[in-house]
């Protein structure tokens, strides 16, 4: 069974940086780590493979400093890992991220796919789903269980408002997953070992067949008319009293500013 997962690498959220002139994040000499979402969707395909067999591919978009995330990725178990990185790509919305991750996908091959359900730079969520429909097969987001796995099939729950579904489908399928799923390994020392040894695979435009017009800011259907760090404001008003007249107090405040 050959399963790929799919990572990113993001700024630490207490460093983001924007740049005036293209309303993008900085990323170069910015600490990254990778996201949070994606130690699940890693952790959750380690589990497949030492169930069912197989072989686990970590892929990334980004530039060559994401080899650290891929290392990383290995160390928890990952047998192969392939960054995607060319300057055609710089600039990519999510559709265009989207395109290149299915063309390298295509080119891979898989029978399960694995997002976190999504990265906490931009909380958009809609790489995954997209993926899978450049694709053309399945997808299910918000898996917090996996029930079951054979050679053609796959059986989860998907998180909802009030409670959870059972939903199965026919492989090969795209699965976005929430942090309920499990608890992602830590590092053992030839985890670690092997992430130093480990051989990573490059891949660019050509590599993966892609049209350049699909490709970073030509190919980003979104226009990002601006974006900016909010404002931090040191404003705060303490409500003191008892319990009763701290709650009477605060649905008055509350419906001064026409919060109620």
């Amino acid at each position: 069974m050959n399963i790929i997962v799919c990572i990113k690498q993001v700024p630490d959220t207490a460093e983001i940086r924007i740049n005036p002139e293209t309303n993008t994040l900085m990323r170069e000499g910015v600490p990254s780590i990778i996201n949070p979402f994606d130690l699940h969707a890693i952790e959750a395909a380690v589990q497949i493979k030492e169930q069912h067999g197989g072989t686990v591919t970590v892929l990334t978009m980004g530039p060559p400093q994401a080899e650290t995330s891929l290392r990383e990725a290995v160390s928890m178990g990952a047998d192969e890992v392939v960054l995607l990185s060319d300057r055609a790509f710089a600039g990519s919305d999510t559709w265009a991220t989207s395109y290149t991750l299915a063309k390298a996908i295509e080119k891979l091959g898989a029978d399960i796919i694995f997002c976190g359900k999504q990265a906490i730079d931009g909380d958009t969520a809609q790489v995954g789903p997209e993926t899978a429909e450049f694709l053309d097969i399945p997808h299910i987001s918000y898996i917090k269980k996996i029930e079951e796995v054979t050679d053609s099939a796959i059986r989860v729950q998907r998180m909802m408002d009030e409670g959870y579904d059972v939903v199965e489908s026919s492989l090969p399928v795209l699965l976005t997953v929430v942090k309920e799923l499990n608890q992602p390994r830590m590092p053992s020392l030839k985890g670690k070992m092997a992430a130093k040894k480990a051989e990573i695979k490059k891949m660019g435009m050509a590599d993966i067949n892609a049209d350049e017009k699909s490709l970073g800011l030509k190919g980003s259907p979104t226009q990002v008319k601006n974006i900016f760090a909010p404002e931090i404001k040191a404003e705060r008003k303490m409500i003191e009293g008892t319990a009763e007249e701290q709650v009477e107090n605060l649905v008055k405040e509350l419906r001064e500013i026409k919060c109620l």
